[in-house]
């Protein structure tokens, strides 16, 4: 029976893509178990399994073995997830895309939107309320992602990749706005990055590799992408992040 503090209990957790000689094996047996209160980062290269991991702790897939639940939580809907890749609604406003999740739960408009507002303004994002996604970069959007999870002001808030797409200014001041939401609402953080400064702010590392997660914290250049940190700097040529 796991302790009243876990939030979510991942057990000898699978996941493989396809059959036969063709099967992808994306997860291996993970062990982990997300404590209310958490601060932790999953540190690995591109392809090592961090967003299959993150998809099984928030029910987005089922484990082909071992066993995923979320013993301390009312339901899925208590998780929010940043995506690594674009997730906004093309046809929906910044703010209006902020807002859709409350607005979906039967938030009143005005309330979700003074929410959304709140939640633009913690990760500087605020003047980019009444544009539409093709209006704003590949980094904007992240950013705009992030504050979409800070809306809902969920209990466990799990980031594929956050400050992926971000210059590295930018990029610490939307970890920041993750921290201190998640602070605020006493909402347990998982973080995956391959940005050793990222990983360096959170209370726990954990390193993946080849969809094998540690059951220690070392991090080191090993677990990497192969240009490294400089992968943050990525967005779209000439816009702003």
């Amino acid at each position: 029976m796991a302790p009243a503090d876990v939030l979510i209990d991942c057990q000898d957790a699978a996941l493989t893509f396809g059959r036969g000689p063709n099967a992808v094996v994306a997860v291996h047996g993970a062990v982990l178990r997300i404590l209310a209160g958490a601060r932790l980062a999953i540190v690995g290269p591109s392809g090592s399994g961090k967003s299959s991991l993150l998809h099984l702790l928030a029910g987005l897939e089922q484990p082909t073995s071992g066993t995923v639940t979320w013993p301390g939580l009312t339901g899925l809907q208590d998780i929010g997830l940043v995506f690594q890749g674009d997730s906004l609604i093309p046809a929906l406003d910044v703010v209006e895309n902020t807002a859709l999740p409350l607005v979906l739960t039967g938030v009143p408009d005005d309330r979700a939107r003074e929410a959304a507002l709140d939640a633009l303004a913690l990760v500087d994002a605020a003047d980019l309320a009444d544009r539409l996604p093709e209006e704003i970069s590949g980094g904007q959007a992240q950013r705009v992602a992030c504050a979409r999870v800070l809306a809902q002001a969920p209990r466990v808030i799990l980031a594929d990749e956050p400050t992926g797409r971000l210059d590295h200014a930018t990029g610490g001041r939307v970890l920041d706005a993750l921290l201190t939401a998640a602070d605020e609402t006493g909402a347990a953080l998982v973080v995956t990055t391959h940005d050793p400064a990222i990983a360096a702010r959170l209370t726990v590392r954990r390193a993946m590799r080849d969809g094998r997660l540690t059951s220690t914290d070392p991090v080191d250049a090993d677990h990497l992408d192969a240009d490294g940190a400089d992968a943050d700097t990525a967005h779209s040529p000439g816009a702003p992040s």
